[in-house]
């Protein structure tokens, strides 16, 4: 039995991604808040409206401060930027995306055509609609510098890994839980 030489043609082989995946970025930065440290200013709202419109209008701001007065609380509401976003996947015209360099999901403006879908389905609240621009306005990270950190004076609002965050949050449930069984045993 005679085999044949075959010549090998070796084929390229390239893996193209739809949506990259974002280890291949620089790492990933959220804003955060610690609402035991916000007073309810406000001065965020007008620094990010300022900023996007060039005019003072708080209710076109991309975040939102919500207070409740009873409890003597206030709690800034700013897109999380959510992995899985809702908000992206139900656009019918694909005017949102994701800047991947930012880790922000963004609106094309041009592309919007202002249906308010994604106001409906964020978990948050965080998506505002302009009846004047007829279209969806929402945090885009000032393009990696929100200057709502910048000039929040308590220091409530930060931009920083969502790792440490949650370290600093587990850190914070776990001396909670501490106190309370400690309280508990001196009954």
């Amino acid at each position: 039995m005679v085999k044949k030489n075959r010549k090998s043609t070796k084929r390229r082989t390239t893996l193209t991604f739809l949506v990259p995946p974002f280890t291949f970025y620089k790492k990933m930065k959220l804003i955060t808040i610690d609402i035991e440290k916000c007073t309810g200013c406000r001065i965020c709202e007008l620094v990010c409206v300022f900023n996007k419109e060039k005019i003072i209008r708080p209710f076109l701001s991309r975040i939102t401060i919500i207070q409740n007065w009873q409890l003597g609380l206030s709690i800034p509401v700013v897109c999380q930027q959510c992995e899985d976003a809702p908000c992206l996947k139900t656009c019918p015209a694909s005017a949102i995306y994701r800047n991947y360099e930012t880790y922000a999901i963004e609106i094309d403006e041009k592309k919007c055509i202002g249906c308010r879908q994604c106001t409906f389905l964020c978990p948050f609240g965080a998506i505002v609609y302009s009846t004047e621009k007829k279209k969806i306005l929402k945090c885009d990270l000032c393009h990696g510098e929100p200057l709502c950190v910048k000039y929040c004076p308590t220091e409530a609002i930060e931009y920083k890994e969502p790792e440490i965050y949650n370290l600093k949050k587990r850190r914070l449930i776990a001396e909670t839980q501490l106190k309370y069984l400690l309280y508990q045993e001196s009954k």
